[in-house]
């Protein structure tokens, strides 16, 4: 499954992404979204920006942002507690398995991999269905 959307950076682009991967888990949509607001805080509202979610060969999640600007690279920085700035890409450090940087001439694409996520456990309205039929 692919999910690919093109758009403008800006803050209210954040919450429109995260409607449209709601599909996929918390952690997609988190490190999505932290990748689209490197590019709000580094290059400016309004940078278009293309957004894609694939899975991998070995059944990981890929999570791809490209924008036009090859220049302006992430950089991991150690936060500290009070720090107002600085936790976005470590966020994205500890929840993939792997991330990079593709550079082009003219676009990079900051990108991560996730490892595939098992199925959420059964409800609790599913467990008292359960319950219900090996009681009866």
């Amino acid at each position: 499954m692919t999910f690919e959307l093109e758009l403008l950076a800006a803050p209210k682009a954040v919450p429109e992404l995260r409607h449209h991967l709601r599909a996929h888990d918390f952690e997609v949509r988190l490190c999505a979204t932290e990748l689209l607001t490197k590019v709000i805080d580094h290059l400016g509202e309004g940078t278009p920006v293309t957004v894609r979610v694939t899975g991998t060969p070995g059944g990981h999640t890929r999570i791809e942002v490209t924008d036009p600007d090859p220049r302006a690279l992430p950089v991991l920085l150690s936060a500290t507690g009070t720090a107002e700035s600085g936790r976005g890409l470590a966020l994205v450090d500890q929840l993939s398995l792997r991330w990079g940087v593709d550079q082009g001439a003219d676009r990079k694409t900051v990108w991560c991999e996730l490892a595939e996520r098992l199925a959420p456990p059964p409800s609790s309205h599913e467990n008292e269905h359960l319950y219900e039929s090996t009681c009866a």
